[in-house]
């Protein structure tokens, strides 16, 4: 119980002590004071118990999307690191890829990479990427 609802409660007793006549205006008026007093203070009760249940439920979000930007973004320390990296990385976009054939090094851009394009080995003229039997082939 808050301390609200107990002065409330108090000026209740109080008033039941000088037995106001309920008939009177006077005594009308302040029962209806005191009623009032009491839904508002069982509304601000409520509104507390909603707020601190708000405030947990924000901070287990903030909790959790803390630990998605640590896993997305990574430590600051180590984001500054990789910033760097990439600007002096002129070969972004760049994928490098050993023939299987013959071990010759080359590079592909990856924007401009065809799947459906059949690669041939510039040195050895064999096909980089040769074709693997699927399951359904073996059936």
């Amino acid at each position: 119980m808050s301390n609200l609802s107990d002065r409330v409660s108090y000026l209740k007793g109080l008033a039941e002590g000088l037995k106001l006549d309920t008939d009177k205006s006077e005594g009308k008026l302040i029962e209806k004071i005191l009623e009032a007093l009491s839904d508002i203070t069982a509304e601000i009760d409520s509104l507390r118990e909603d707020h601190d249940d708000l405030s947990s439920y924000v901070e287990a979000v903030d909790n959790d999307l803390s630990d998605l930007e640590d896993v997305v973004l990574g430590d600051d320390d180590e984001d500054e690191d990789f910033d760097d990296e990439d600007e002096d990385d002129e070969d972004d976009g760049l994928v490098e890829y050993t023939c299987p054939h013959c071990g010759e090094e080359m590079t592909f851009e990856v924007d401009s990479f065809d799947f459906d394009e059949d690669y041939l080995c510039p040195n050895c003229h064999q096909p980089l990427f040769p074709e693997t039997p699927d399951e359904d082939d073996e059936e």
